[in-house]
């Protein structure tokens, strides 16, 4: 067996005797490359040479190599290269089986630009002219059209194995077996049988059945097994795998001697074996092969991603562009399953690590904008032909806030397992950027022109593999599982560039005018994706200072932090009621310090804001250390409803060590290893409704220790009442 990687550029003298019989480009300086993927016989070394993807390649120190540790120039032989070791060879041939599979499956189907395709009768197991094979896929082939072949011959076995098999054996059964009497004749219920005992050409068919069972199970290859014999399946297999097969067929090889038996035997046998050496028909020349393989992993994407018949004007844009994949989905910012949005997806063919093209980005963005006013156009016309359409999918504009819903946007690309695994490995790419964004304007997401394109990887090998077996259930099952990872994935990837925020007016607000009296600051930052218009999604920036827009708005709307696609009215529960404590940032957690003579102790960090809270290790501590992302606000309390002082925390609290504390930063208590600073507006905010009582200390001892609660557990009422 031989291998070619695609697209590497070879040392022509190297290669010279390989290529033999396929075109190939040889530039000035004597190096060649191949642009083909797939499978030739070489009439002059008599052997099988594969190209297989460039998937395989990896860039280690400026160079290609083969899972970034082989030269393609030192494993064109495979036969003859010894440093592959058992995973490894094993990969190679079982890999190959896989690619002819998918090559196969794209040239069958009608959807597919066959003019790609360069095929011509693919190897046989005969007795015409010899050649040397040891492919594994050879012996897959050669089993499956012995199959097709030969169908007369198994027939004529099984009507051998059974004749006789009814009649009964009177000298067993009058020995074994009682007898009743009836009429003065004995009469036996259960004759014995003149049952054979297993024949050895039975034993043969069932071995040759369970692989051909086998190779339809894990390839996808066509079973066509005509026979009721009970399979030797599952683990039992295996056993075959590993040696028994090897071992069991070579008890029984004497006992066949026609040339069909002793042609099946040699099939099975090479099979569990791998042989190197099999007699193969080469009468005309054999290839399956295919230019630009980037076409055929694209339309394996697209049949276990995408949409067979998306709408006219998605696929095929009407300024000529042509997009890889869309489907329609849940969208990002509600959960709502009558809300669809379409994902635009393009897969991307490269060696492993390589980077995306800039053009590519630029498309992927220009993709995006062309369904943005596909879906304008669409309400804005008045087409019967697309009514049915208007009822299906929700107007990606509003018009009250006039944001734009995001629109999910994202590249695919192959990735080899590192462990040669097939499994169903989905994750962002690890390369130096893996999101693109494009903008008009800073911090504002909901926006026509702010565009992001995330990256991310799939297994190449279970790709191609899940493609090439035409599983209808099991392409179905992946479809739905992957759409709803890349909506999670994308959704997670824009809440850490986001804070997203649900909101929604108080109580005397006129929500329309408010927001068009405000409109050129919402702009962008705002849009309704919720069937209650009353509630808007808030989107801002990380990044930026949100803090006077956050004071703003809460004067006169209930502002929390509610995660992308969450039900704001989960989020929201409660709230419409309290109108006393402004949300500034939508932590609702509080840290509650006991301090007793407040007046005078507060004096040393009301000027400046600074504290540091000590924490030992403690269930209470513990519990303040765990949410510690989650404190939004400090209270400062003596275990009463009374004399209480609320202040609302600015950034994020920090636990530090003792030595590591600024030294105008001032420590409630002293002498403890662990502190959390934390920085306060020193503005005091009304506590009229918080109820310090509620929450106990675990013990005696921690009475004066702080703990965490949250302001729904401090606003009162005894089912929310926590007690040592």
């Amino acid at each position: 067996m031989r291998i070619l990687i695609e697209e590497y550029q070879y040392d022509v003298s190297k290669v010279r005797d390989v290529l033999y019989g396929i075109d190939a480009l040889v530039n000035v300086e004597g190096r060649v490359s191949i642009h083909y993927v797939g499978y030739y016989y070489n009439t002059l070394l008599k052997d099988c040479v594969f190209i297989l993807p460039k998937v395989l390649l990896k860039n280690v120190d400026g160079q290609d190599l083969v899972l970034g540790k082989y030269k393609p120039e030192d494993i064109a032989n495979v036969d003859t290269y010894n440093s592959f070791d058992d995973v490894e060879r094993n990969f190679i041939y079982k890999f190959a089986v896989w690619i002819y599979r998918a090559i196969v499956v794209y040239k069958n189907d009608k959807r597919s630009d066959t003019t790609i395709v360069c095929h011509s009768r693919i190897a046989q197991m005969g007795n015409g002219g010899r050649r040397l094979s040891n492919t594994y896929l050879d012996i897959l082939l050669s089993l499956i059209q012995f199959n097709r072949d030969n169908q007369h011959f198994f027939f004529f076995v099984i009507k051998n194995l059974h004749s006789g098999l009814n009649k009964i054996n009177w000298q067993r059964t009058i020995a074994t077996k009682t007898a009743i009497i009836q009429d003065g004749q004995a009469v036996y219920l259960n004759p014995v049988n003149k049952r054979r005992q297993v024949n050895f050409d039975e034993e043969l068919l069932i071995i040759f059945f369970s692989i051909l069972n086998y190779i339809g199970d894990t390839y996808g290859f066509p079973k066509d097994i005509c026979c009721q014999f009970p399979l030797i399946t599952g683990k039992r297999f295996e056993t075959y795998i590993n040696g028994l097969g090897k071992t069991r067929l070579r008890q029984i090889k004497y006992k066949y001697f026609s040339d069909k038996a002793l042609q099946l035997w040699n099939l099975c046998y090479a099979f569990f074996k791998e042989a190197r050496q099999i007699s193969v028909s080469t009468e005309q020349r054999e290839y399956l092969l295919v230019k630009n393989f980037n076409i055929v992993f694209e339309a394996i994407i697209d049949e276990l991603i995408g949409d067979k018949e998306p709408p006219r004007g998605l696929k095929e844009q009407d300024d000529g562009k042509r997009v890889d994949h869309i489907y329609s989905y849940r969208n990002l910012t509600n959960n709502e399953e009558d809300k669809p949005i379409y994902y635009i997806g393009d897969s991307k063919y490269y060696k492993i690590g390589n980077p995306i093209s800039e053009e590519s980005v630029y498309k992927q963005f220009t993709y995006a904008r062309n369904v943005i006013q596909w879906n304008l156009n669409l309400f804005l016309n008045e087409r019967v032909e697309d009514a049915a359409l208007r009822k299906e999918h929700p107007i990606y504009r509003d018009e009250l806030t006039e944001g734009y819903n995001i629109i999910p946007n994202f590249f695919i690309s192959a990735k080899m397992d590192e462990k040669l695994s097939y499994a169903d490995n989905v994750s962002a790419t690890d390369r130096k950027q893996n999101v693109f964004l494009s903008r008009h304007f800073k911090n504002r997401l909901f926006d026509r022109d702010t565009l992001l394109v995330y990256h991310y990887d799939v297994n190449f090998l279970y790709v191609v593999s899940l493609y090439a077996r035409e599983n209808t259930h099991q392409k179905a099952q992946w479809k739905h599982k992957v759409r709803e990872l890349f909506r999670e994935k994308i959704q997670e990837a824009l809440k850490e560039k986001y804070a997203f925020y649900a909101m929604t007016p108080k109580p005397g607000v006129n929500h329309e005018e408010y927001l068009r009296r405000n409109f050129q600051e919402l702009l962008g930052k705002v849009f309704r994706p919720f069937d209650d218009t009353q509630y808007l999604s808030l989107a801002l920036d990380s990044k930026e200072d949100n803090t006077a827009l956050l004071a703003k708005l809460q004067q006169d709307y209930y502002v929390v932090a509610c995660p992308l696609g969450t039900n704001p009215k989960t989020v929201l529960s409660g709230v419409e009621e309290e109108d006393t404590l402004p949300t500034v940032h939508g932590r609702q957690g509080v840290l509650m310090v006991m301090m007793e003579n407040y007046d005078t102790k507060s004096t040393h960090f009301l000027a400046n804001g600074k504290l540091a809270i000590g924490i030992k290790l403690t269930k209470e501590s513990m519990e303040i250390v765990e949410n510690i992302s989650r404190i939004g606000y400090v209270l400062f309390h003596h275990r009463s409803d009374n004399g209480q002082h609320l202040f609302s925390v600015k950034g994020s609290c920090v636990i530090k060590a003792a030595d590591e504390l600024e030294a105008d930063r001032y420590k409630n208590v002293a002498g403890k290893d662990l502190y959390v600073s934390v920085d306060i507006d020193t503005t005091e905010l009304s506590s009229g409704n918080l109820h310090a009582s509620i929450i106990k200390p675990a013990s005696k001892e921690t009475r004066y220790d702080a703990q965490f609660a949250r302001l729904s557990e401090l606003k009162g009422g005894q089912s929310n009442r926590r007690t040592s």
